[in-house]
């Protein structure tokens, strides 16, 4: 051990307590580098490394060495060393020596090594033991010429109330005590809030680091933890939260000391910036007692420290258990009984090839060496007994490790493949292997093995960070989240209206209305809240320019589709395509002719400019109805008499036509002038239907079918054919036909004009009883095959006989049929009916 002296040869020794957070190890660093040589010890590995790292950069590593079980730097100029506490070499003299956390020596497992520390090591010329208040009368009574100094906290932690995990704080660490429980918290941040970086006491420190890098770099702004961040880790943490009062500390469940919580928490804040802890939810208010405790940082003073006697006989096995097992010298001190090294011993030397083998000083020694190697998956399990037998055997026999059995070991571990866990059992399983390769004697080759098992636990630990960041943080939301909050570069709209975020098509706009979502979303709500934040700041200028172009676009840049939905190009495209957006929406009106405008908008425009588009549509609209329907609406403005006014009332209202039968008594009563004054407003009279020729046009009759369908709320109703006189009923839905200028017959509908045409060839054809069949003239004229013709016919009030010879039915039989016509007429009659039947009596529309 370092420097054993009496007590009257030893020179000044100080300890100083307090808090975390009131700079100690600083404190303690540059006393050492104010001495020729020292030697400090850590509690935990990569805290070692931390403060060797920091000394690197002060002295140069040349002047500075590291040693722990899984590590040695040894430069040979070294003045400077860097330990764990169990590794602190034995063999030094020098002139300062350092023991950080000593309040540790009441730990059940690894007290009696600060125990043994502070009772024995010290430095030539000063001495310094640093930990929390609690040790002070202990230390005091067994090092009484311990001079103690107390250092207060730099920041004020006070107690705040419980919060859900997903309220917390940015800059908050979740503190839990099982990796499931971890696991579990980590998930959820990152649905809720984009991620976090997580900590366990099983994580090399490779990876340990690497995920206390992602917090402390602000890629994440949450930690989930283990009671592993209670020592050693300086994070910028703003908040602590409990998740759990309540851990398994080895042999049974129990609750946090308050010692234990106020290490946990005196994490939060750094240096001069104030932290607060708490609770989740979930665990409800600490005790006010215990918050006292915690912000007052008073806390039961240590009733008694582990310790284990250090002088031990290695004459035989029985002996050295033994002096194992020795009594301590003090009654504040309490005898280690269940050290992993302790009780490996004790099982292994049950065994009788171990008791064989273990017969002398040296080989007892030997097998007391091996049962030091760390089990890092703290389990004791029969596989990490079998590998300490047989280490020993290899070594007993040949003095050093086989090795092709050192390389097979290793090479068995080195799979970066798997899931979390059975990278974080790989990782103990090599950090052990990392910790016996540094038993140079062990190995031929030491320096080789060395960094062969190093290389195979970067490895690991690299891929075992990659496995928690691709789990628990979605780089993507922080990324936007980010850019967000600083206003950086988020996306773009493609010229085919794509919206994309970080390379991703997370949208579309149609037209005016940005159309979010669709993309693939692993990481939940935040996730989903991000990138549409983003694509909304990247859609609104997009549409800033879009609504200018729409308003300053030409009529031809607008058209009208089978949904009523209008559809409009930007400049240089040509309109009416079936890729172009729709802008506005027919709904129904007072009338077919006079739908209702809707202008489909997004609604991150502000009203004016949404009534400004709305203006714009309306213009176009009534321009393109004003266009196809001006027939109409010069009939509906014309001044007209009475029954003539019915007449043009009944017609507007049919888009263009009307039956006979159902303007009877109006043309009954209808003078000649009138007749006349329809016919120059372009009204035909035919012997079944009044109609507008020119509403029977084909852009008037696909305008019409799409004007009935918007009024009808039937969604893509396809207009007919353009130039088709003829369509095959299929699914026509009731009123159909006549809306658009046909008329049904048989399986067919036929438009009205050649109904009328084909009606006039029938009459001639069957003038004075005569017979007469389909001529090609017939077909020509209908465009339907001679079966489909025939039944039209047969419709139009004729007969046929086998032989396809047609004659006109007798005048009765016409007179019963126009009556079930009138008839079926009256039963479906429209709703105008009453105000058609008013017009004509008193001579107003």
């Amino acid at each position: 051990m370092v420097m054993m002296l009496s007590p009257e040869d030893q020179n000044r020794v100080l300890a100083v307590l307090g808090p975390t957070n009131t700079g100690k190890t600083h404190f303690a660093v540059e006393r050492m580098l104010a001495h020729k040589s020292g030697l400090i010890g850590f509690p935990l590995r990569l805290l070692a490394r931390e403060v060797y790292d920091r000394i690197v950069g002060l002295c140069g590593a040349e002047k500075v060495a590291l040693v722990t079980g899984e590590e040695k730097i040894q430069p040979k100029t070294a003045r400077y060393w860097v330990a764990t506490v169990e590794a602190m070499p034995e063999d030094l003299d020098v002139d300062f020596l350092a023991v950080d956390e000593i309040q540790l020596a009441a730990d059940r497992e690894r007290g009696h090594v600060f125990t043994d520390r502070l009772l024995r090591a010290r430095g030539g010329a000063e001495t310094m033991f640093l930990g929390a208040d609690t040790v002070r009368p202990l230390l005091k009574r067994l090092v009484p010429e311990a001079e103690v100094i107390t250092r207060p906290r730099f920041s004020t932690l006070s107690y705040a109330e419980p919060s859900k995990v997903t309220r917390l704080p940015k800059r908050s660490a979740v503190v839990a005590f099982t990796a499931r429980d971890v696991y579990a918290f980590a998930e959820l941040i990152r649905r809720q809030r984009g991620g976090a970086a997580v900590v366990l006491g099983s994580l090399s420190p490779r990876t340990r680091n690497a995920q206390v890098a992602l917090y402390q770099e602000g890629e994440v702004d949450y930690l989930v933890a283990t009671d592993a961040i209670g020592m050693g880790l300086n994070m910028d943490l703003t908040h602590v939260a409990l998740a759990s009062i309540v851990k398994f500390d080895g042999r049974e469940m129990r609750e946090l000391t308050p010692p234990e919580i106020g290490q946990i928490a005196g994490r939060a804040g750094r240096h001069m910036r104030d932290g607060t802890f708490g609770t989740t939810i979930d665990v409800g208010d600490l005790d006010p007692r215990l918050i006292e405790a915690v912000e007052t940082h008073h806390f039961p003073a240590i009733k008694e420290l582990r310790w284990r006697h250090a002088d031990l006989d290695f004459s035989n096995l029985d002996r050295l258990l033994e002096s194992l097992d020795q009594p301590p010298p003090f009654a504040c001190l309490r005898k280690t009984g269940n050290a992993l090294d302790h009780v490996s011993l004790k099982t292994l030397s049950r065994k009788d090839r171990v008791q064989r083998r273990a017969r002398d000083h040296a080989s007892i020694e030997l097998l007391w060496s091996v049962c030091q190697i760390p089990d890092f998956r703290k389990t004791l399990t029969d596989s990490h007994l079998l590998l300490l037998e047989t280490v020993f055997d290899h070594l007993s026999e040949r003095h050093c490790l086989p090795t092709d059995w050192v390389a097979d070991q290793i090479a068995r571990l080195e799979r970066v493949e798997g899931d979390i866990d059975a990278l974080t059992t790989r990782l103990a399983h090599i950090r052990t292997w990392t910790y016996m390769t540094h038993r140079s004697d062990w190995l031929e080759d030491p320096a080789h093995w060395q960094e062969r098992a190093r290389h195979v636990e970067d490895r690991l630990s690299d891929a075992l960070h990659e496995r928690l960041t691709q789990r628990f943080v979605d780089r993507r939301t922080q990324i936007l989240l980010r850019s967000l909050q600083e206003g950086g570069p988020l996306g773009a709209v493609e010229a085919d209206g794509a919206v994309m975020i970080e390379g991703q098509e997370v949208g579309r706009i149609e037209g005016l209305v940005p159309v979010l979502g669709g993309h693939k979303v692993e990481n939940g709500e935040i996730e989903r809240r991000a990138v549409n934040a983003a694509a909304r700041r990247v859609i609104g200028p997009e549409l800033q320019r879009r609504v200018k172009a729409l308003i300053a676009s030409s009529d031809k840049s607008f058209s009208l589709d089978n949904a009523g939905r209008i559809l409009w190009r930007q400049e240089g495209d040509q309109a009416g395509n079936a890729d172009s957006p729709p802008v506005g929406r027919l709904r129904p009106g007072a009338t077919p002719l006079a739908p209702r405008l809707e202008a489909l908008v997004s609604d991150q425009l502000s009203g004016d400019v949404r009534e400004a588009v709305r203006r714009r549509l309306s213009v176009w609209l009534d321009a393109y109805l004003a266009d196809l329907t001006a027939p109409l609406r010069d009939l509906q403005a014309a001044e007209l008499d009475g029954a003539a006014r019915g007449i043009a009332f009944l017609l507007v209202e049919g888009l263009g036509n009307v039956s006979v039968m159902d303007v009877d008594a109006q043309l009954k009563s209808l003078s000649k002038a009138s007749r006349t004054r329809l016919a120059k407003l372009g009204v035909r009279f035919g012997v079944r239907h009044l109609f507008l020729s020119s509403m029977l046009k084909a852009r008037a009759i696909e305008l019409r079918a799409r004007l009935w369908a918007v009024q009808q709320s039937i969604p893509d109703l396809t207009p007919p054919p353009l130039g088709r006189v003829a369509l095959e009923k299929i699914t026509f839905p009731e009123g159909y036909a006549s809306a658009i200028g046909f008329e049904e017959h048989g399986r067919h509908a036929l438009r009205i004009d050649i109904v009328e045409r084909l009606a006039a060839v029938l009459r001639r054809a069957s003038k004075e009883g005569a017979t007469f069949e389909l001529s090609p003239s017939m077909m020509a004229l209908t465009g339907l095959g001679r079966e489909d013709l025939r039944h039209v016919v047969i419709s139009l009030g004729y007969t046929a006989d086998d032989q396809g010879v047609f004659r006109r039915k007798t005048q009765r039989s016409r007179r019963r049929a126009q009556k079930k016509i009138k008839e079926d007429r009256d039963l479906s009659a429209s709703p105008f009916a009453a105000l058609r039947d008013l017009c004509f009596t008193t001579g107003t529309a």
